[in-house]
């Protein structure tokens, strides 16, 4: 098969993926053991890569930083996932706080080889989410013999990221402990990657959705300086952290619900997992709805915004992807929600207004996109007009930034659209498949034609070869320039990708007319 296919085998046909063969043919679910500073991991040989699943990292006490473990000679079985973290999204199982697991995919697991090594954050804001969904098998992406894969789980919404401090000087660390469970990831794979095939000197982030958010904000935290050297964003940004005031207002609210006083958070260290679960729909003093997690301004270990006023400077000396869908918000809100049924030019604006999530005039963004677009709907103005606001204008600004710092980035678009459902576009999540190649997988809307292993063997290729060198162009691919306010080139991921400038131009200056603030902060 073709590398446009997705499949390439090019590292079993030459070079150093000539002396793989023994090892790759062996039997599926054979043993591969690899020793490492921190044990001796016995993984499974699937199809030519072997996957080590549910290594422990670390440990944490509720509320407060991990610590890492190891158990140096010592084998360790890790041949299946690890729990999840507890959240209200009950397709992910078994869930547990113990929940500081990683997984691995290599194809050739010894030391010396040396690839590029990417290490994938998942979505689901800071509340939900887990690698172990079968959209994020590293299996097809380390199948292709160029880098390593790596998985993280870690913990989420009121265990990751409910703000404490200033209500117990116990509990310092809480308010970002999520992401300190990601560095301290991080700090494993650097120590024992090495063992697996990997490079610690060229380690990729990548992240969708939250996990792109997650990535913004460690590429400002000190305690992650130098844990990773590329980082790519999926449909996740994060302009601003939660300020501490607000952070502390909405720990409030949680522990109301919780009916935990304030004063005696002794008490919610006795609560069970379950009923931390239960509470997370507390009614966000701030937003309304339910209540905000997300990485706090502490003062400890975030000292500043990721990208405001300016791109932290931190992360000025990494390469740096960022992209968005098409489509964005046809995830959110599905084609057949009640905020869109019935839809007519009388009530968009008024539907519209609370999905913009920025303060601006509905009406008047009406009636502009209809005088822009006289061929759109009223569906297709919604969606736009939410796209742009809400979805994608944290990502302008974050390459804006970027580009003001003359500090290498590339932006891309995603337009391929579901194939399973059109009506839905290029929505929010279209991207995960295609990086990973599970194309087939449950969840997926791509379909396996030659059209999407076309736009996924281009993201694949894009992708690897960023990890790989720090700049996301290979060959047989259009060029693909750094982003810079004057042209602000793009690549568009397509059935036939291709580079536009200043793509949405229209879209993007109306909504830079008015504040962007980050949803949550």
């Amino acid at each position: 098969m073709s590398a446009a296919d997705g499949w390439s085998r090019r590292s079993v046909m030459t070079g150093a993926g000539a002396a793989m063969l023994p090892t790759i043919l062996r039997a599926r679910g054979a043993a591969d053991r690899v020793r490492a500073p921190a044990g001796d991991f016995m993984g499974a040989r699937e199809d030519g890569v072997t996957v080590f699943r549910g290594i422990r990292y670390g440990r944490a006490e509720r509320f407060r930083a991990p610590v890492t473990v190891a158990t140096p000679g010592r084998r360790v079985e890790a041949r299946a996932f690890g729990p999840v973290c507890p959240q209200d999204d009950r397709q992910y199982q078994p869930q547990s706080e113990d929940c500081l697991f990683l997984n691995i995919w290599t194809a050739e697991p010894r030391p010396g080889v040396a690839r590029p090594v990417m290490l994938y954050i998942h979505g689901g804001a800071y509340s939900n989410g887990s690698v172990t969904d079968p959209l994020n098998d590293g299996h097809r992406l380390a199948a292709r013999g160029d880098v390593v894969v790596v998985t993280v789980n870690h913990r989420l919404n009121a265990f990751g990221y409910l703000y404490l401090a200033r209500l117990d000087p116990r509990f310092a660390d809480s308010g970002n402990a999520g992401q300190l469970d990601l560095i301290l990831a991080l700090q494993w794979v650097r120590d024992n990657i090495a063992a697996f095939g990997g490079d610690p000197a060229r380690v990729m982030v990548f992240g969708q959705s939250g996990g792109g958010a997650k990535i913004a904000t460690m590429m400002g935290m000190p305690a992650a300086a130098g844990l990773f050297q590329r980082a790519a964003t999926m449909s996740g940004q994060q302009v601003t952290a939660s300020g501490p005031m607000n952070a502390t207002a909405r720990a409030r609210s949680y522990l109301a619900k919780l009916g935990v006083a304030e004063t005696d958070l002794g008490a919610l260290l006795a609560k069970p997992a379950e009923a931390l679960v239960a509470a997370l729909d507390a009614i966000d003093p701030v937003l309304g709805g339910g209540v905000y997690f997300g990485p706090v301004l502490d003062m400890k270990w975030l000292t500043r915004h990721p990208f405001w006023p300016d791109a932290n400077p931190q992360g000025a000396g990494i390469p740096m992807m960022l992209g968005n869908t098409h489509d964005e918000t046809r995830a959110f809100i599905g084609p057949d929600s009640p905020k869109v049924r019935g839809l007519t030019w009388d009530n968009v604006a008024a539907r519209m207004a609370p999905e913009l999530r920025v303060d601006i005039l509905p009406e008047w963004v009406v009636a502009e996109y209809r005088r822009q677009f006289p061929d759109w709907t009223p569906l297709d103005v919604f969606y736009g007009a939410t796209t742009a606001g809400r979805s994608w204008r944290g990502q302008v600004i974050e390459a804006e930034a970027r580009a003001r710092a003359g500090v290498p980035g590339w932006v891309y678009q995603v337009d391929f659209a579901s194939r399973t459902d059109p009506r839905r576009g290029a929505f929010h999540t279209m991207d995960i498949p295609l990086v990973f190649g599970t194309l087939d997988a449950a969840g997926s809307q791509t379909g396996t034609g030659a059209d999407a292993r076309a736009a996924s063997g281009a993201m694949q290729e894009s992708f690897v070869a960023f990890a790989r060198t720090g700049d996301p162009h290979h060959a047989g691919a259009p060029v693909w320039p750094r982003y810079d306010l004057t042209t602000r080139s793009t690549m568009i991921f397509d059935a036939t990708s291709r580079v536009e400038n200043d793509p949405r131009k229209w879209q993007r200056e109306l909504f830079a007319r008015v504040p962007y603030i980050q949803p949550g902060t």
